[in-house]
């Protein structure tokens, strides 16, 4: 968050109970709180738990309306939220959004989009860490060549971790204890 910035209301661009958590949060620091929520939502607590509520997306679409920044700024303008909190998942690690918030005068509460582009990409937030020195865990460089990534993490220490480089919420990630399931996770984490 910006440090000269006064918060007075929240607009918590997530969902279920990571809304919930956040909007007790805020209210412990006496915060007002802003939901929003896809049709297919529209039950759901943390819509109800919320000092104010916002439909956004098309019906049928509903991850992709926690994923749409325009109409997360246009909301936040619109209700008079001055920061906006991604939560985690969705649009926590998405540069995009803290820039948005910077230009529309909004706080984001997260880190700043300079570090999101750091962080937001697994190979590049290796390849900073490890030019800052920061130990890290052994990886394989990115790509598409299923053989060429099998070889090189065959030669690793298992279990090992599969996961698509730049992200997907944790969906693509498979866990490998034998060698022998190497190719079939990096298929299907691909």
């Amino acid at each position: 968050m910006r440090e000269s910035a006064h918060v007075h209301k929240v607009l918590i661009a997530n969902r279920s109970e990571i809304a919930v958590r956040a909007i007790r949060a805020c209210r412990e620091l006496g915060l007002q709180t802003v939901s929003v929520y896809p049709y297919e939502d529209r039950n759901s607590l943390h819509r109800n738990a919320a000092d104010e509520s916002y439909q956004i997306g098309e019906p049928g679409h509903p991850v992709r309306a926690y994923l749409d920044v325009d109409g997360i700024i246009d909301v936040a303008r619109e209700c008079g939220a001055d920061a906006v909190y991604p939560g985690y998942g969705f649009l926590a690690e998405n540069a995009g959004l803290a820039r948005a918030c910077e230009r529309a005068g909004l706080t984001f509460v997260g880190p700043p989009a300079e570090v999101l582009d750091w962080t937001g990409n697994k190979a590049t937030a290796i390849a900073t860490a490890r030019k800052a020195g920061v130990p890290v865990l052994d990886s394989t460089d990115p790509s598409s060549d299923l053989d060429a990534l099998a070889e090189e993490g065959g030669q690793m220490r298992f279990p090992l971790f599969v996961k698509a480089v730049a992200g997907g919420g944790g969906r693509g990630m498979r866990l490998v204890d034998d060698p022998a399931h190497l190719r079939d996770a990096l298929a299907a984490a691909s």
